[in-house]
């Protein structure tokens, strides 16, 4: 998503992230696999229907800012966007399947490939608690319009303040474990020292000021008032601060009113710009108190970097 974009509340269906493990896979059939039973598109779609922004963002967003290389897509901060995702909540279904007793639920895709020499469907887990949220769902519109091949279509997962790993495409089963899932994503993958990724940390990006030079993309603007603008987000609890640093000195930001409990929320902050180098900053705080850091700790996946966003401007 280019951080232009960050002046929409929802991300126009074209610039929203996408991160695709293995092929778009040709669906066969319109048909949801949950446990013993199987469900049509229709069928579902004849269920309660509910719309719900929420902002996904991929575990590795930030990955190239880290530092050494890790093996996978170098993101810079752009692997994130927001929309409105529409669908049936989920925790019904797994009830009346007889699936809420398990203890961790099972979200396969019709994807399928090689990762770590290990041929399988993409597949990923969540705890049973977790899959009975009223707001995970089972979502077959995206910003008002159906999903279309590379988000997920005809039926994706959608669970709310999670990174977008678990966030399961091209939905074909859904099945109960009386244990932990041990599928190549799920073990191999998308953990932190041996702690599986889970939940958003706190994120502020700003939209850089002024125009880029076309090489360097090193940023420029006139001198006089200009208004920062940008979005907060966490998975963990509403987003209650965002402060900006101009060249070192942290101020608050004002506070746009929330778009969702899991959706980013829109903050601007007045900046009178003086001839010379400068170097702007945001951070986020959540109400649980979680706080961006300066420098994220390197980890072998490079994931959940929520580093301080750094934008040097010349004016």
């Amino acid at each position: 998503m280019p951080l232009e974009m960050l002046r929409e509340p929802l991300t126009p269906l074209g610039l929203h992230y996408l991160l695709i493990h293995f092929d778009i896979p040709e669906m066969p059939d319109d048909r949801l696999a949950i446990g013993d039973r199987s469900f049509t598109l229709d069928e579902l779609r004849s269920r309660e229907r509910v719309t719900l922004p929420v902002t996904l963002e991929c575990a590795g967003n930030g990955r190239a800012l880290l530092g050494a290389a890790a093996p996978s897509q170098p993101w810079l901060n752009e692997a994130v966007g927001t929309a409105e995702w529409t669908g049936t909540p989920l925790a019904p279904l797994l009830r009346e399947t007889g699936l809420d007793s398990a203890v961790e639920i099972v979200f396969e895709g019709a994807d399928r490939g090689i990762q770590g020499g290990v041929e399988h469907a993409y597949a990923r887990s969540l705890p049973v608690e977790e899959a009975l949220r009223d707001d995970v769902l089972l979502a077959w519109e995206m910003n008002g319009a159906p999903l279309l091949p590379q988000h997920g279509a005809p039926l994706r997962l959608v669970v709310p303040g999670w990174y977008g790993m678990t966030h399961v495409k091209w939905l074909t089963s859904i099945r109960a474990l009386d244990g932990a899932f041990d599928g190549w994503q799920q073990t191999d993958a998308y953990k932190i020292d041996d702690v599986p990724v889970q939940r958003i940390e706190p994120r502020a990006l700003m939209i850089p000021p002024g125009i880029p030079e076309f090489l360097s993309r090193e940023r420029f603007a006139e001198p006089g008032a200009h208004t920062l603008r940008g979005r907060a987000w966490s998975g963990y609890a509403p987003i209650e601060r965002v402060e900006v640093a101009v060249d070192g000195e942290w101020r608050d930001a004002e506070l746009e009113a929330p778009l969702g409990a899991y959706a980013w929320r829109g903050w601007s902050f007045a900046w009178e710009a003086t001839p010379g180098e400068h170097e702007l900053r945001c951070r986020a705080t959540d109400a649980s108190g979680r706080t961006q850091p300066d420098v994220a700790a390197w980890n072998h996946g490079g994931y959940s970097n929520n580093s301080v966003q750094v934008v040097r401007v010349k004016v």
